[in-house]
């Protein structure tokens, strides 16, 4: 089976959208999942996949992080995260009721 998705492009009002075609070999069963879903939430297959698939490429570009400092900043991080924690705050963390206790 053959299933073409069609995805914008481009940004804004003022500018042209281009379709592009995807084509997807999927077995049955999980055509039938994914039309059973689009009919449930009232959306071609086509739209269902398409933001089914936006969802799930913007939380992997999310789940990726990157931050780029000088070595004298990651050497200054790696110090502070090798002191043990203290402060009135983590103290009383540690002194509330724990509710998996008696």
């Amino acid at each position: 089976m053959r299933l073409w998705c069609i995805g914008l492009e481009g940004k804004g009002h003022d500018q042209q959208k281009r379709h592009r075609a995807v084509n997807l070999r999927v077995r049955e069963e999980v055509r039938v999942l994914i039309d059973r879903a689009a009919k449930a939430l009232g959306k071609t297959r086509s739209d269902f996949m398409i933001d089914a698939s936006r969802r799930a490429a913007e939380d992997a570009l999310l789940d990726q992080t990157f931050v780029r400092v000088d070595p004298d900043s990651h050497k200054h991080y790696l110090a502070v995260l090798d002191q043990p924690p203290t402060g009135e705050g983590f103290e009383r963390l540690m002194n509330a009721p724990k509710p998996w206790q008696p």
